[in-house]
């Protein structure tokens, strides 16, 4: 069992080895803002993960015993990284552990992302062999090298964005076009098929790249009244074409490297289909690109079986 209270969205999860099954729910965010604090999301997961615990027994999933039960901890395996929403998860986490009788593990977010998208892109053996991931998410765009760590992996950030999030940049542009938070698939359908709408070049050094002058030029578009399909269709392309430019130079950088793409971003179509002809690339299923349990019930499968 997978449990996971990341900063929008509470979920948990079964994984027996092959199959898996989860729920999950966004969490309420007041309709014209950027999100929420972390003692709102704290208390919202408190009140729902008891909920879609007890959807899953309603639902006939807790039939064979837990052996194990798993909690993301932390947005990422380092140091100093802390978010009080992950503390949901992890308390009762424990508690079923305990009245269960069977151990608890630990992972963090980003962990699961990865082995979610492992999973469900069908190439559950990136997880005991080196490969570049990317972590694409409201929070966070990262580039990763990810290498085996026993049953789990480790991350190590190798480019990404130096400001703004691609996520962010979507979640402020959605708000600004009067979609709700968060605003990944709203803006998506609302791109359309704008393909002749072109993105922005912006500065890449190395591996990195900078986002923060997106927003004044999103601002610009709207303010001059182009059609907001023109709007979504214009940043989702600079997304695009950026993410397209990086793996390419991170590729050259580590040849013969698979490239995994997870976090709720890599759902966007524009993004899937720009990334088409980048050599070997493997996208989590939509509902495993987003934040989910299902990678910490792998992890805890991984732990318990002495790993991969």
């Amino acid at each position: 069992l997978g449990l996971d209270t990341s900063n929008y969205t509470t979920s948990v999860a079964l994984f027996d080895g092959e199959a898996g099954y989860g729920l999950g729910k966004l969490l309420e965010v007041p309709q014209g803002t950027l999100g929420l604090r972390q003692s709102e999301a704290l208390f919202q997961h408190i009140k729902r993960l008891p909920k879609l615990l007890h959807t899953l027994r309603e639902e006939g999933r807790l039939t064979v015993p837990i052996s194990g039960v798993g909690a993301s901890s932390r947005p990422r395996a380092a140091e100093g990284s802390y978010m009080p929403c992950f503390l949901a998860g992890v308390s009762q986490g424990r508690g079923l552990a305990d009245i269960l009788g069977v151990p608890f593990f630990e992972c963090s977010h980003q962990q699961g992302h990865i082995a979610a998208a492992a999973w469900s892109g069908g190439n559950m053996e990136l997880l005991d062999r080196p490969h570049l991931a990317w972590h694409l998410s409201g929070g966070t765009t990262e580039l990763l090298l990810v290498t085996p760590k026993g049953a789990n992996v480790e991350a190590e950030r190798i480019g990404g964005t130096n400001d703004l999030s691609v996520g962010q940049l979507i979640d402020r542009t959605g708000v600004q076009l009067g979609l709700a938070f968060p605003a990944g698939k709203a803006l998506d359908q609302l791109a359309g098929d704008e393909n002749g709408i072109r993105g922005f070049s912006v500065k890449q050094n190395g591996l990195f790249f900078s986002l923060s002058g997106m927003e004044n030029k999103v601002k610009q578009q709207i303010e001059r009244g182009e059609p907001p399909s023109h709007v979504a269709g214009f940043v989702l392309n600079t997304i695009a074409d950026t993410v397209y430019r990086v793996t390419e130079a991170a590729q050259e950088r580590y040849p013969n490297y698979p490239v995994l793409f997870s976090g709720g971003v890599t759902s966007n179509t524009r993004l899937r289909k720009r990334m088409q002809n980048c050599g070997q690339v493997i996208f989590a299923l939509p509902q495993y690109a987003a934040d989910n349990g299902m990678g910490v019930a792998i992890l805890t499968h991984r732990a318990l079986k002495g790993g991969g």
